[in-house]
């Protein structure tokens, strides 16, 4: 389909043939790859966790990589996240 627009994986993903798969399909792709700390960051990203009573995140449930389809609303944060992709493929 190549819906992706933006991928983020997870630098310490455990399996290096996963990492050289995803790095290979966004390139064939034209996909922005960013790499993120760890799993556990990219999970609560992503939502997967929940939230205590003070808004922090409990019970992260760790994800490895995870892809934007839709950008969604023209924000001033897309626009930073935008420029920071340019100044990556520079």
């Amino acid at each position: 389909r190549r819906a992706a627009r933006l991928c983020c994986l997870a630098q310490d993903c455990e399996n290096p043939e996963y990492i050289k798969l995803v790095r290979a399909l966004c390139e064939e792709g034209g996909v922005h790859l960013i790499m993120v700390d760890s799993r556990e960051q990219l999970g609560e990203w992503c939502g997967l966790c929940k939230l205590d009573m003070d808004g922090n995140a409990t019970k992260v449930v760790a994800c490895s990589c995870a892809v934007v389809t839709e950008f969604g609303e023209d924000t001033q944060a897309l626009n930073v996240l935008l420029d920071y992709l340019k100044k990556q493929q520079a």
